[in-house]
């Protein structure tokens, strides 16, 4: 199983950034898929889930600005981050889950940095 995120980067507040999961090794299309993030000193967070049949649910630091998506043809979940905010700044991580996205089935991937800051 194998997880590569990207897309992170700086943006000013206000901004949007589309990440990207590329998933491998497990049939992607039978598993949920949620995004954590981890600020500095702070524990990973849940921000976002798509279950299989493409319903979500999100987090409600992130609900309405958030958007989580996943094209099964290429192996690849993607959040659209809009609205960034610096409270969104953290390291953000794809994973395999259960449909609420409270369980992980690892490994987690190396994730990618969203730094948020005029």
């Amino acid at each position: 199983v194998q997880l590569v995120e990207s897309g992170g980067g700086l943006v000013q507040p206000g901004g949007s950034l589309r990440l990207s999961c590329a998933a491998s090794g497990f049939t992607f299309s039978s598993y949920a898929m949620s995004w954590y993030r981890q600020a500095p000193a702070k524990e990973r967070e849940l921000v976002a889930t798509i279950r299989v049949g493409g319903s979500t649910n999100y987090a409600d630091s992130v609900k309405g600005r958030f958007t989580i998506s996943r094209d099964n043809a290429k192996n690849t979940v993607y959040p659209q981050m809009d609205s960034l905010k610096p409270e969104d700044t953290a390291v953000y991580y794809c994973i395999r889950s259960s449909d609420s996205g409270a369980r992980r089935f690892g490994p987690w991937g190396q994730g990618t940095q969203v730094t948020v800051s005029s």
